[in-house]
């Protein structure tokens, strides 16, 4: 099909889109990108949208930052692919050597680069098999860890990411997650794990224990580190290797570089991906020598990952969070947001907690400031009405009814008060309508 000014339309393109494409692609947005500069995006209708998505926390240096793309530029006068295991390259060794570095802790590193999220964590799963000997996994409810089939197994929420897509590879398990507001304790979650060593898999069976330090999908909820050292207790009393999900968390988005530096411990495993391209697609396996080496020569790998152009973008991208201090950037948006959605929470009585970890922030709803009813239909509405404002949101949690914030870091604070005050106009229609 041509383009003619009558489909270049958002309508006319998305009629297309349904056409083209299968159902099962989902869109949080009727709308089509046609430019993005930092945290803005206009669509080909020529309107300006402020980004709170951030291509769903990837891009933290903001979009289209200028070093990210001189580095993309450069490296693709060099050259764009030779497969790592084929030919290797300086810049793929340097950036493995820079996170081995940057990963907390003092045991030694050894970093390899796949594609996705799914990948790093499916890759985590092989290397933590191949260091114990064991074959359990256990992760935990509302845990995304991504779409692939072990991935999705791994994931603890069923609609949409694993309707109809059954039966899931087996040995994997799941523990309560503390959700203070809708009833988990922390006590809950751990005596749920032990459930699992009596009902369901001894504990010398299990390889690895996946946790996110802040859920993602499941609602934007940290992780206390009281929560996190007892598993980190549990894991080494029985052998397990704690495997740390970053994949939304880290590069920054949670105030540190890591997110689980805002505790002291170290995990034997770790995942990055998201922000660590800068929008280009590249996930990180970091983790104990002694552990990353269990797998055999030629176990590791993929034609594409670490692929030169993602690998300049990401060194790009480190040089960006520190040159523009974006670690200390993140906490003040983090800040910033939690003095508005405060002022806010006084106002509203259906915003019933305010959670976050540095620019991780997240706005659950309920109706009636009731946890039994959650408010995914005001969840939903401030999506369309923010949108009509000029805001990009999206939504997230067991129940659909979380506002995420994942705006970039790179934000200036002219863009994020007004995209804050989108959110605060479109609440008060919204309540104005109760």
């Amino acid at each position: 099909m041509k383009d003619t000014a009558s489909n270049k339309t958002n309508a006319a393109m998305m009629q297309r889109r349904a056409e083209a494409l299968p159902r099962g692609i989902s869109y949080a947005h009727g709308i089509i990108a046609e430019r993005a500069l930092n945290a803005e995006i206009w669509d080909i209708e020529g309107k300006r949208y402020i980004d709170f998505c951030a291509g769903i926390a990837v891009v933290n240096t903001g979009h289209c930052h200028p070093k990210v793309v001189a580095a993309v530029e450069a490296q693709l006068r060099q050259f764009n692919h030779t497969c790592f295991q084929v030919v290797g390259y300086e810049s793929y060794i340097s950036l493995a050597e820079r996170l081995n570095k940057l990963a907390p802790g003092n045991t030694p590193k050894k970093t390899f680069f796949m594609n996705s999220g799914a990948e790093a964590i499916e890759n985590a799963v092989k290397v933590a098999r191949a260091a114990t000997g064991r074959s359990g996994i256990i992760a935990f409810n509302g845990a995304f860890h991504g779409r692939t089939m072990f991935s999705v197994a791994m994931t603890g929420k069923i609609d949409p990411y694993k309707k109809d897509f059954g039966p899931f590879p087996a040995e994997v398990y799941h523990a309560p997650f503390p959700y203070p507001l809708h009833g988990v304790s922390e006590d809950d979650a751990i005596a749920g794990l032990h459930h699992l060593f009596k009902y369901d898999i001894e504990a010398k069976r299990v390889a690895a224990i996946f946790i996110e330090p802040v859920q993602g999908e499941g609602g934007y909820i940290p992780a206390t580190p009281s929560f996190l050292k007892r598993i980190r207790e549990i894991c080494d009393e029985h052998g397990i290797l704690m495997v740390v999900d970053e994949v939304q968390t880290g590069i920054g988005r949670c105030g540190k570089l890591f997110a689980i530096e805002h505790t002291d411990i170290e995990p034997d495993i770790t995942t990055l991906a998201k922000g660590l391209g800068g929008g280009f697609t590249l996930s990180a396996v970091v983790g104990k020598a002694h552990v990353m080496d269990a797998a055999q020569p030629g176990g590791l790998g993929s034609t594409y990952a670490g692929n030169p152009i993602t690998v300049a973008a990401a060194h790009a991208v480190l040089d960006v969070m520190t040159e523009e201090n974006l670690l200390e950037r993140s906490m003040q948006i983090g800040e910033q947001l939690n003095i508005r959605f405060k002022q806010m929470q006084s106002q509203f009585s259906f915003i019933s907690e305010i959670r976050q970890l540095g620019a991780m922030t997240g706005i659950e709803f309920c109706h009636n400031n009731d946890p039994h009813k959650p408010a995914a239909d005001i969840a939903n509405v401030l999506k369309t009405e923010a949108a009509n404002r000029g805001l990009l949101l999206l939504n997230c949690g067991i129940y659909g009814n979380v506002l995420r914030i994942m705006v970039p870091l790179t934000v200036s604070d002219a863009v994020l008060n007004e995209g804050i005050d989108i959110i605060e106009a479109s609440l008060s229609a919204i309540a104005n309508r109760q």
